[in-house]
């Protein structure tokens, strides 16, 4: 066991289902790893080790009692601090929030359980997951696995980090502008952006909000899978919720491309790329075109997409915390809040009319196209102590928003998109691929992505980190 806090989660399944690992020794080995490494990287900041253990025990007594198993029998996962959690503290890395323990499951923890997975603890998030950097004024921030000096990524940076350092085999994140995406980026580790509706998680302010969407994260696509087969599905609070069940998420995924019609944007139309990252994801189309797709250089114009985004966006950020005391807030939040509330009818409608034009121009698109490959982020992981990336490339970046338009402007597709890992950077720092899908098309999504995972094997790259370790590179 001394070694299983790094195997693929459906392996660890499969060792569970035949009784060589119990869930008691797999949940001592992320316990121990936990305590390894996690000081180094601040990935889990509440640690539910005590119940853990306690539901690992049930779960061996079901397993010798013949009791049928769930798709996650015995695996531990971690849930993002923005993700309900009865009777565990859930702060929203928020002052506000530092000692709320909510008293219902958000609907990916009620799944989750019923699959059989034990939680095992919270990871970190900037406040209200806002930003594509993890810090926060309640537990600090979260550093990146393969240097510790670098940014984990945001806002499921928590989670992304415990993957790569080996902490647990299952986490899940939430995505507005990148945030399932970029830390999977920044950590070497695959997260998926789901169709808006295929997770079901409303918002009890802003039920009809469809930019911010829950999703899996895991260290192979063949993991996530396995997570989306069982979170996904209906849920009747969500007035969008996709009534289709996550069953065709746990058929195995085919490692051959043939035929599938590939579209490569470099820069998205024109986005400032810093060089390492554009060298590393140039790579990736003839890794496509080696599986047997047509690969296909598209020059895209996605540009409507940044005023649709952050009209809409501050318009949720308004409705969701503007009652909540600004002196309180962080400069970010607060600014969100502040945009906000200058949003306008005009901008709203304007803000409709641009995402109703590219979700138009988007479905001719796929038309020609089945997949769409791209940068995941315009930069490689950062200092952690940089608040946000302020150039890119040579162009200065006029806000904390603007470095992650390549991630935020996909977001407005309603489609499904994919950070797979894509490579490293001469300093050994972790490169994603994006992959987008048309919409409702998650499964082929994966599909492309496992194939592609197969094909390079940049995410078995773990990093270096140990219990003496802390700053070195995986490679």
């Amino acid at each position: 066991m001394t070694e299983s806090y790094h195997l693929p989660a459906t392996e660890l399944r499969r060792l569970l289902g035949t009784g060589q690992i119990s869930a008691v020794e797999l949940t001592e080995a992320c316990l121990r790893r936990i305590d390894e490494v996690n000081g180094q990287v601040n990935a889990i900041v509440t640690l539910t080790a005590d119940q853990a253990l306690a539901r690992a025990r049930e779960l061996d007594g079901d397993f010798a009692r013949g009791r049928p198993a769930g798709p996650l029998h015995g695996l531990p996962i971690a849930y993002k601090d923005l993700t309900d959690t009865a009777g565990i503290r859930t702060t929203y890395g928020s002052p506000l929030f530092a000692d709320h323990v909510p008293g219902t499951d958000a609907p990916v923890v009620r799944r989750a359980r019923a699959a059989g997975a034990i939680t095992i603890g919270k990871t970190n998030t900037p406040e209200f997951g806002t930003g594509s950097h993890t810090v926060n004024e309640v537990f600090g921030a979260t550093r990146n696995p393969y240097d510790t000096a670098m940014s984990a990524g945001g806002s499921s940076g928590g989670a992304g980090a415990a993957l790569a350092a080996g902490m647990v085999p299952l986490a899940d994140g939430s995505d507005m502008g990148g945030s399932l995406r970029n830390p999977a980026s920044f950590c070497n580790v695959v997260g998926l952006r789901p169709t808006p509706g295929r997770i079901p998680d409303p918002d009890p302010a802003a039920a009809w909000f469809t930019l911010a969407v829950p999703g899996p994260m895991a260290r192979t696509v063949g993991d996530v899978a396995l997570l989306m087969s069982v979170l996904a599905g209906f849920e009747p609070t969500s007035p969008f919720a996709i009534r289709e069940d996550g069953s065709a998420f746990a058929a195995p995924l085919p490692a051959d491309l043939t035929g599938l019609r590939v579209a490569w944007s470099p820069d998205l139309g024109g986005l400032p790329v810093d060089p390492r990252t554009a060298a590393v994801t140039a790579r990736a189309p003839a890794v496509f075109a080696g599986l047997g797709a047509e690969v296909t250089q598209v020059d895209l114009d996605l540009s409507d997409a940044d005023d649709a985004f952050r009209v809409l966006r501050a318009w949720r950020y308004a409705a969701v915390f503007g009652d909540l005391p600004r002196d309180r807030l962080g400069p970010n939040v607060a600014w969100n809040v502040d945009r906000g509330r200058e949003v306008t009818a005009a901008d709203l409608a304007r803000a409709e009319r641009l995402r109703s034009g590219l979700f138009h121009r988007m479905n001719d698109f796929f038309d020609d196209h089945d997949i769409l490959i791209s940068p995941v982020s315009q930069v490689p992981p950062f200092p952690v102590g940089q608040p946000y990336v302020t150039e890119v490339a040579g162009r200065p970046m006029p806000d904390y928003l603007a470095w992650m338009r390549s991630a935020y402007w996909i977001s407005v597709l309603h489609a499904p998109a994919a950070s797979v890992p894509c490579g490293f950077t001469p300093e050994g720092l972790p490169v994603g691929v994006q992959i987008v899908g048309r919409p409702w098309d998650d499964l082929g999504v994966l599909r492309a992505a496992h194939a592609f995972e197969r094909a390079t094997g940049h995410g078995a790259v773990r990093p270096a980190l140990g219990p003496q370790g802390g700053s070195t590179t995986g490679r």
